[in-house]
């Protein structure tokens, strides 16, 4: 377990760096990911937060950070890093409700200095391909408005 997420770990960092570096404008981690552990705990089969650590390695060279999680459970530990601070946006697509691991509601907007730099937008069971698209696009419509 140590030896994996040491790899998918690195696998997000270095990313991150090559990005940092101008070496790379996209850098895809298909073995990263893992946006439920914490701080002080494993959680959701997640044991080392790569996305966090990735993000904290972008924000070496940025000034801000987008994360966008398009998985089906929120992203819980992304969300709980950044918070507190303006510094990474986190924007969660994620089902809501009797569902692992049970946060992302829409009302979880940050605090303090992140305040407003948490999104979420909990989904029902069962939400159909046009649905999600229409969703993703509105959402992407209110962030460009906002950014301007």
């Amino acid at each position: 377990m140590l030896t994996f997420s040491q790899i998918y770990t690195g696998g997000s960092i270095d990313g991150a760096r090559l990005i940092n570096m101008g070496q790379a404008d996209i850098a895809v981690n298909w073995g990263g990911g893992l946006h439920h552990a914490k701080k002080i705990e494993a959680s959701g089969f997640c044991y080392v937060n790569d996305i966090v650590l990735g993000a904290l390695e972008l924000l070496k060279y940025h000034n801000r950070v987008l994360y966008i999680d398009i998985d089906v459970h929120h992203g819980d530990g992304v969300e709980e890093a950044f918070y507190l601070t303006n510094r990474v946006m986190t924007l969660s697509f994620h089902r809501y409700g009797d569902f692992f691991p049970g946060t992302g509601s829409i009302g979880d907007i940050g605090e303090d200095d992140g305040r407003n730099y948490a999104m979420n937008v909990p989904l029902k069971k069962g939400i159909d391909d046009e649905n999600y698209t229409n969703i993703f696009k509105t959402v992407k419509k209110l962030l460009t408005k906002l950014n301007n």
